[in-house]
């Protein structure tokens, strides 16, 4: 699997699936929720309500992962995930990467080749772009590492220079998954 980071918008993204990092409810927010729900249009409100009407009534537990399709993203699928607010005392990193293996499993479980992920729980939910970037980078590779098949590509899409850095100073370091 190639893992790489690049500055951008995770909503115009050409692969096969982009990551959410969305509240429990799925129902948009701010930051990246809000952006991809934008981007996306009413259908991905739609896809994201039938979840809670069906299977999710409680909404999507911290650390897990859930597919919608894509409504106008160039993506086929979103993959939501919701996590650790550091800020409520979630602050275990296994939450953390979870929202990355969780979410891998589910997008090559769709067929899913190529992904897109932000930096799940920098920002708003508390924690430190250095943080995530490590967990994020660690939880890819260990997933690569017991799923050689699963993915080819998995992309980091950071939207500001100082997390792209992070990400970048994270990739470059110990290719294990065992980190």
């Amino acid at each position: 699997m190639r893992i790489e980071a690049v500055a951008g918008d995770i909503t115009v993204q050409d692969v096969d699936a982009v990551v959410n990092a969305a509240n429990s409810s799925l129902l948009g927010g701010g930051g990246v929720d809000g952006a991809i729900h934008a981007a996306a249009g009413t259908g991905l409100l739609a896809a994201c309500r039938e979840l809670r009407r069906t299977t999710l009534p409680d909404g999507l537990p911290t650390g897990d992962a859930v597919a919608t399709g894509a409504g106008r993203l160039r993506a086929r699928w979103v993959v939501h995930t919701v996590g650790p607010d550091a800020r409520a005392g979630q602050t275990d990193p296994a939450l953390l990467r979870s929202c990355f293996t969780r979410s891998l499993d589910v997008a090559a479980g769709l067929g899913a080749r190529t992904v897109a992920f932000p930096a799940v729980s920098a920002g708003v939910y508390g924690w430190s772009a250095d943080a995530v970037a490590e967990h994020a980078v660690a939880a890819v590779r260990g997933w690569a590492d017991t799923h050689p098949d699963g993915v080819d590509l998995v992309r980091f899409v950071l939207f500001s220079p100082r997390v792209l850095g992070t990400f970048e100073r994270a990739l470059a370091g110990p290719a294990s998954g065992s980190r």
